[in-house]
């Protein structure tokens, strides 16, 4: 069963890069006492996620955070070495890169896509999210193949 609107973040530790080697981080460290927007692809270094994705929240980033947005986590079911070296190929260094390596809160959270067919393994749906003090307060989810309602665009004019 997916996360919807009003839920509360599961508990699940993801990782990111500091000091140049993966560290853990909590969802109650990213979550509580903050107001995050989060969002969420397939795969980094992928097409739609590479191209327009995550540039846009780079772009947006600024008016995002005017918005009273504390952080602005991009997740994958991805390691924390290959969510860094995304991160620095396409100037994110305003974003939080996080890896939810073994898809642990992708799979809490229910929005697993399985993308064996195209060799990905199991993965993340591209979605969105804004969070206060850890309850999902809007949820956009994209429909299979599309990219709508998790853009950067879409979420800033959400808050």
């Amino acid at each position: 069963m997916a996360i919807k609107e009003g839920d509360k973040i599961p508990t699940a530790t993801l990782h990111t890069m500091r000091d140049g080697k993966p560290a853990a981080i909590t969802t109650s460290e990213l979550f509580d006492g903050k107001k995050v927007v989060l969002f969420a692809v397939p795969g980094a270094f992928t097409p739609t996620c590479s191209m327009a994705h995550l540039p846009g929240y780079v772009v947006n980033a600024d008016a995002i955070k005017a918005k009273g947005v504390d952080s602005i986590v991009c997740l994958s079911v991805n390691d924390a070495f290959v969510m860094d070296a995304w991160g620095k190929d396409k100037n994110a260094e305003n974003l939080l890169m996080v890896a939810d390596g073994n898809g642990q809160f992708t799979q809490a959270v229910g929005l697993e896509m399985d993308g064996t067919g195209f060799g990905l393994g199991k993965r993340s749906q591209r979605y969105a999210m804004i969070v206060e003090n850890g309850v999902v307060k809007k949820l956009a989810v994209e429909a299979p193949g599309k990219f709508e309602v998790s853009k950067a665009e879409a979420i800033l004019a959400a808050l």
